[in-house]
């Protein structure tokens, strides 16, 4: 259901396109690493999924598992709740493992939040967290970097900001490109293979940027 609600709500609030690397599909137990700009993404970002063919597991900030209708709807669907700084962090990659060895992809966000950036530009990803190097060298899962430029425009800044961006967004229909790159292994060492996944988001995203370009999308500073 959320890979449906996703694919039905990205066209009403922007112009979504998708692209992919010509490496062949999306097999399951994969890791989906995505950049984290805004709100709007991984509503983006599931969309664009769905238009290849996957309704990944989504690992995400269990705050949302409080929310009427949604939190029931990602217990339900087994979609993964983070509990950031506490002692049950470490169970969401558990869970993911799980996720993974049953042939699901899993969805992840490297860097573990969004930027405090009030803008609407887009700037590369921020330094990754070691959770998404952990789960990949724990499963021997491959990466598939996912990079997605403009969901800023849907909806970034202060609250304020935020409303009216998603109250605005239906008459704009702002711009919103993603792009899946070639899967890779990632390198022994958890200081090594958290950069090599952040190095293969940002082209990624670089990559996704360059679908937007001359449609009035700037490019700010993290």
């Amino acid at each position: 259901m959320i890979s449906h609600i996703a694919a039905a709500l990205a066209p009403v609030f922007g112009r979504l396109t998708v692209s992919a690397d010509t490496s062949g599909p999306v097999v399951g137990g994969t890791i989906l690493a995505a950049n984290h700009t805004s709100l709007a993404d991984p509503v983006v970002v599931v969309a664009a999924l769905r238009r290849l063919g996957v309704e990944p597991v989504i690992m995400a900030t269990a705050g949302l598992w409080r929310i009427p209708v949604l939190g029931g709807a990602l217990a339900r669907e087994g979609h993964i709740p983070v509990h950031r700084g506490t002692s049950r962090a470490a169970g969401s990659l558990a869970d993911a493992a799980r996720a993974l060895a049953a042939g699901r992809c899993v969805l992840m966000y490297g860097e573990g939040g969004i930027p405090a950036r009030r803008d609407s530009g887009e700037a590369a990803p921020l330094p990754f967290r070691s959770g998404l190097a952990r789960l990949a060298l724990a499963t021997g899962a491959p990466v598939r970097p996912v990079g997605q430029a403009g969901a800023r425009r849907v909806t970034s800044g202060t609250t304020a900001k935020q409303l009216a961006g998603v109250l605005t967004a239906p008459v704009r229909r702002p711009r919103v490109h993603v792009h899946v790159g070639a899967p890779l292994f990632l390198p022994d060492g958890l200081p090594e293979a958290t950069a090599a996944a952040h190095g293969a988001v940002t082209s990624a995203w670089h990559t996704a940027l360059s679908g937007l370009a001359g449609v009035g999308v700037g490019v700010g500073t993290a």
